[in-house]
């Protein structure tokens, strides 16, 4: 089975909490900290591999972890990082958030490998949260926590030209003729469900690749049938074919059939109608010169005046095909050469730099009715708010309730009238 989209969970790995610990040496009955720091959480990248082809692994593996950091531990132990978890996709895939929609990034033209999620910091032990005044902390840092996404991925073949047009009109049967890929042939609708990348050579280094699309129906914009899929793998291509049914061996008519694509393509993307194409009138191998003649003039009547050239051919015995491909390579000499992609729209990794620093909620031991709320968390947030400030006072005290400081405190048993200390500055403490 052809794979060309998947959803996936993805997860980094948690960092490892710092460690609060104090050495105990003979003869030193208050030794200093000594609390090691936790391990970083592992990465989930992905690389892209030009050995695989399709999706299908994502389809039977829907998740994909990278390994937490160990805990620090006494005696300034670091804790091991995580290992990274290493997804590899094939040339052309997309990745978007599963959530809204947006391209994280697309890692056609990436060599590089792209961490799509990094694992988390692992936390301090308490040996870093000495100072002139705190000479014996009894919190540490504890480790970032993971990230955990939904993600999809679409893989958009890579291809210079796009054979398209509606099913059973010959695509198949040319791309097999001109280039070395082997697509299943036979008489009847959708024969192709897999699109076929091959690559033309006309000699002396001139060469271009070339795509299959699978035959688009009526509604395929709308998600009809396999067409979503299907125009998938058309926004990457320069330069687009049609091929059409010039011989009407199904009652087709090519002109109409070649305005309903071009309006499927509109409708998915007014970019795509845009680009550069010709159009193969296939299967003149069954009709006579005369009809050749009287088709040819009816189709140039209506497709000059929009500037596209249509080029008579039989994909089943080579006639014209050469003609064709010397006028598709001269179109893409045109045609604008920078590789399509798709640019980033959104990033999944945004964390809040102070998130995991350490606090420590107490009573005072030497003051009755006193509680001391302190540590690097307590202090930066100080050090950004104004709280003399009636906005900056009510945004300090939503900071103490989400991150679980006025629960701690009634956890502790402060009553209304209570004193809170926080690093020079006193409250009283009443509940809501």
């Amino acid at each position: 089975m052809f794979a060309d989209r998947a959803k996936i969970l993805v997860r980094s790995g948690k960092g490892g909490d710092g460690h609060v610990s104090f050495r105990r040496e003979l003869y030193v009955p208050n030794g200093g900290p000594d609390g090691g720091d936790g391990g970083k959480g592992g990465d989930v990248i992905v690389v892209v591999d030009k050995g695989i082809n399709t999706l299908i692994d994502f389809r039977n593996i829907r998740k994909y972890k990278a390994e937490d950091g160990e805990n620090g531990a006494k005696r300034n132990c670091h804790g091991k990082n995580g290992k990274d978890i290493v997804l590899k996709v094939p040339p052309g895939t997309v990745i978007r958030d599963f959530e809204t929609g947006k391209v994280i990034v697309d890692m056609a033209e990436r060599e590089e490998p792209y961490t799509l999620l990094t694992g988390g910091r692992g936390g301090n032990g308490n040996q870093h949260y000495v100072t002139s005044t705190m000479q014996a902390p009894k919190y540490a840092q504890p480790g970032q926590a993971a990230i955990e996404k939904y993600v999809t991925l679409e893989l958009k073949m890579i291809a210079d030209v796009g054979l398209v047009g509606f099913p059973n009109v010959g695509k198949s049967t040319l791309i097999s003729r001109v280039t070395n890929a082997k697509p299943k042939i036979a008489d009847y609708h959708f024969t192709t469900l897999v699109p076929n990348l091959g690559v033309v050579s006309l000699g002396e280094g001139r060469s271009f690749v070339i795509a299959d699309i699978p035959g688009i129906i009526e509604g395929a914009s709308e998600g009809v049938g396999l067409g979503l899929d299907f125009l998938r793998h058309i926004e990457r291509t320069r330069v687009l074919v049609h091929v059409v049914d010039g011989a009407g061996v199904e009652g087709r008519d090519p002109i109409e059939d070649i305005e309903k694509i071009n309006q499927e393509l509109r409708e998915y993307s007014e970019e795509l109608s845009e680009r550069p194409m010709l159009i193969a009138l296939n299967k003149l191998d069954t009709i006579t010169d005369e009809d050749i003649e009287v088709l040819m003039e009816i189709m140039h009547d209506h497709f000059d005046p929009l500037g596209i050239e249509v080029y008579p051919i039989s994909a089943a015995t080579g006639k014209g095909v050469n003609e064709l491909l010397i006028a598709v390579e001269r179109l893409l000499k045109d045609a604008p050469s920078e590789k399509i992609t798709f640019n980033s729209e959104t990033i999944i990794d945004e964390r809040d730099p102070n998130e995991n620093l350490p606090f420590e909620v107490y009573k005072h031991e030497k003051r009755e009715n006193t509680y001391v709320v302190e540590g690097p968390r307590i202090e930066k947030m100080l050090g950004y708010t104004n709280l003399e400030d009636e906005k900056g006072f009510l945004f300090f005290i939503d900071f103490m309730k989400k991150n679980g400081i006025i629960k701690q405190l009634e956890d502790l048993g402060i009553e209304d009238g209570d004193t809170v200390k926080l690093y020079g500055h006193e409250f009283e403490f009443y509940h809501d």
